[in-house]
């Protein structure tokens, strides 16, 4: 095995007049070093895979193709017979950059006239999508009150605890490719490289092994991923790389980055009559798998909770030079959200009224669902107000809030927030997405009784190996322990068009294993009561034995029937062997999950830190399959969502264009300590989308977090007068409001 190790620009826009190899090429160890005249001609570009009409799509190379557009990007690759040998030649190879002018700040990137990141295209607009449901003009001249605000959704770092890897082996006998990589979509990672490097995809096998976390950021397509196999096909040799943390920094793709204008137009009661939005969305300087798709999901969910009817928004996605954005646990979903829940506070803040009464004055009731939304989604199920009773009665609202104006006597600082929403969930409807969003499961019982599942829905942190096989042996009541789940292998897996991702695996992978499961059951009992000489209508299933209803002395185990199930002769006639079944989900609709979260923030005004000092959750995901799982799925979303609230921010420098949150020395990446004991708390609305009723909740932590904590920060600086905060609410930024606030200072 040999090991790739990139050099990647030092420059944010430049162009490539020379690239010096010569050194590298000479050093002992380095078996070959490529730039993209050595390899961009010879495979297909990356797809951007764009799907808005219209969209300006820039060609993508694996290597930079004589200019540069973003910090980071690919320049060359060496490869040598160690990490370290790779990593001193690819120091030593120099280029020659010509500085082009960046542009990074996207208010500015968006105006006709700015710097261009493609020259090609004539305008850093991507798409421009525009959105229109009712009369906007006529709620607005009868509104009472226009309420309007600018709020910004930073950029932020996936951050996976493991940053990526891929390793490949050509077997060039067989003409057959083997990559391993940390991805969330085995099955497309396989079909975008047969498709780039120009191989039959049924000679390509791609094994996604544990993967130390992925929060959609791993659902992608990366240059560096598909140079991988290329690099062991051209050297006959396996090749490996291992991405390491500034790497990820500078090149993983980033999450959020969104500026919304938006004006409200509201009754004197808090009656939301009409909304604009001028939303703008941050795609850097290319197109990776979703990076255009992502901010349309704002949009879509662009009502929230809420019954608003007449509304207008304008979407621009927009290049900078910038590493492109992608999906980030929620994606484009928490955006919706926060800006909804900031406009909901500021709204209860400009009229003098309750934020709780005022959401509830404009949610979607109860008895109203199914409801279709102006987007045209068909919202499955919900109670919203009750989810938002909840958080208020089990935080003890009224008392944090009473407890806050004391402490506010005292000199102390503490704001109490919350926010309420909705997510959609499950994408997979194939005839409403455009593409195939179903899931299979195969379900094998094998002649011992134990059980093999097989799902195209590759897990990476989430508990598939334990929700799935409580699935299986809950049909057969049968031991936990006797079930096996295997994922991520292209090889042995069912094909997975969308991988894990968009809270899924088990609404649509789990709800294929239960329909297996059934067949399954079924075909155990009619071999069972075979076996014991009785009709089908006789036999029961208990506890992992067929026994004769009223009769449970007379029974025979699972295990039993399992074993002839594969001799094949005391099955009934016509009956074919085995015990194994394959089934597909494609769901009619998507889910949607919703709660509501309680936060409560100290604010230090000498120095401007905010403290997180509790936080509530209650969400509805539906059925609950596994209490525990679904805490540490809310739980580690809340901590995502809080981080960007209150810390985390990806930074470049506005005049060079540098990465300057490039390490986790300068990047305020969210610690244990930060964060209090969450309080978890449930409803329960069942979906009749799936047969199990399960909705989602990978996202919904996150979804709710940010908002919720941002909220309880604006509610503390509302003490001092203060209208707004950004985030993330850092100690500098709240500082100076404070300042500003309390004696005119900057």
């Amino acid at each position: 095995m040999v090991y790739a190790e990139f050099v990647r620009s030092q420059y944010a826009h430049a162009k490539i007049n020379n690239i010096d190899t010569s050194e590298a090429r000479a050093t002992p160890g380095v078996v070959a070093v490529f730039t993209g005249a050595d390899v961009n001609d010879k495979v297909n570009p990356l797809p951007g895979a764009s799907h808005i009409d219209g969209a300006n799509n820039p060609k993508r190379t694996l290597l930079a193709d004589g200019t540069v557009r973003f910090m980071g990007e690919a320049i060359a690759v060496v490869v040598a017979e160690s990490e370290e040998i790779a990593r001193d030649a690819a120091a030593s190879v120099v280029v020659d950059y010509e500085a082009l002018p960046i542009i990074v700040d996207l208010d500015e990137a968006a105006k006709d006239g700015a710097t261009l990141v493609h020259d090609s295209l004539g305008t850093n607009v991507c798409f421009h999508q525009k959105i229109t449901n009712g009369d906007v003009e006529a709620a607005f001249a009868k509104a009472d009150k226009i309420v309007e605000r600018r709020i910004v959704n930073q950029r932020v770092a996936a951050l996976p605890i493991e940053c990526r890897a891929s390793l490949a082996e050509y077997r060039r006998g067989e003409g057959s490719l083997v990559v391993y990589s940390g991805t969330q979509f085995p099955h497309v990672m396989r079909t975008q490289i047969t498709a780039i490097l120009g191989l039959r995809e049924n000679l390509v096998r791609v094994i996604a092994p544990e993967v130390g976390g992925g929060f959609g950021a791993k659902a992608n397509v990366y240059p560096d991923e598909i140079l991988v196999p290329w690099l062991a096909m051209k050297l006959g040799r396996p090749v490996r790389w291992l991405e390491e943390r500034r790497e990820n920094l500078a090149t993983m793709a980033h999450g959020r980055d969104q500026i919304d204008y938006i004006s409200a137009a509201c009754a004197k009661d808090g009656t939301i009559l009409g909304l604009k939005g001028r939303l703008l969305a941050d795609l850097g300087a290319y197109l990776y798998f979703g990076t255009a798709e992502i901010p349309t999901l704002t949009t879509l969910m662009g009502t929230g909770p809420y019954l608003f009817t007449d509304l207008q928004y304008d979407l621009y996605g927009v290049f900078t030079n910038k590493v492109p954005t992608d999906a980030f646990r929620g994606a484009g979903r928490p955006e919706a959200t926060y800006f909804q829940e900031r406009m909901m506070d500021a709204i209860s803040d400009d009229l003098g009224l309750d934020p709780a009464e005022v959401r509830k004055r404009n949610f979607i009731k109860k008895d109203q669902f199914p409801y279709k939304t102006p987007m045209g989604l068909n919202y499955d199920s919900g109670d919203y107000a009750q989810a938002l009773d909840k958080a208020m009665e089990a935080s003890g609202f009224k008392q944090l809030k009473a407890e806050s104006a004391e402490l506010r006597k005292q000199g102390k600082l503490r704001g109490v927030g919350f926010a309420s929403y909705v997510e959609i969930c499950a994408f997979g409807p194939s005839k409403i997405m455009g593409a195939g969003g179903f899931e299979t499961a195969i379900a094998r019982v094998e002649p011992s009784g134990k059980v093999t599942i097989y799902t195209g829905a590759s897990a990476h942190g989430q508990g598939h190996e334990t929700s799935f096989a409580q699935i299986a042996a809950d049909v057969l009541e049968i031991d936990i322990n006797d079930v096996t789940l295997l994922h991520g292998d292209t090889a042995s897996a069912p094909y997975s068009n969308n991988g894990t991702g968009g809270s899924r695996s088990l609404a649509l992978g789990g709800s294929a294993l239960k329909l297996a499961m059934e067949d399954i059951r079924e075909k155990t009992l009619k071999i069972g009561a075979h076996m014991l000489e009785v009709s089908f209508d006789d036999v029961e299933l208990v506890e992992g034995t067929i026994q004769v209803k009223g009769a449970p002395g007379k029974s025979i185990t699972f295990a039993a029937v399992a074993r002839e199930a594969y001799n094949g002769v005391k099955i009934p006639d016509g009956m074919e062997p085995g015990l194994q079944f394959t089934r597909v989900f494609d769901p009619p609709n998507f889910t949607f999950p919703f709660g509501t979260h309680v936060a409560v923030v100290d604010v230090d005004m000498e120095t401007g830190r905010v403290t997180l000092v509790k936080y509530l959750t209650v969400d509805d995901c539906g059925t609950v399959v596994n209490p525990a799982l679904v805490n540490g799925q809310v739980q580690g979303g809340v901590a995502q969502g809080a981080a960007q609230a209150l810390w985390e921010e990806i930074v470049y420098d506005p005049e060079t264009g540098q990465l300057v949150t490039g390490s986790l020395g300068d990047y305020a990446a969210v610690r244990a300590g930060m964060l209090p004991m969450m309080e978890n708390h449930r409803t329960v609305t069942v979906t009749p989308s799936n047969p199990l009723g399960v909705k989602g909740i990978g996202e919904a932590g996150t979804i709710g977090a940010v908002p919720t904590v941002a909220n309880a920060v604006g509610d503390a600086l509302r003490q001092l007068g203060i209208k707004h905060v950004d985030i993330p609410a850092t100690p500098e930024r709240v500082w100076k409001l404070i300042q500003q606030a309390t004696n005119g200072k900057t």
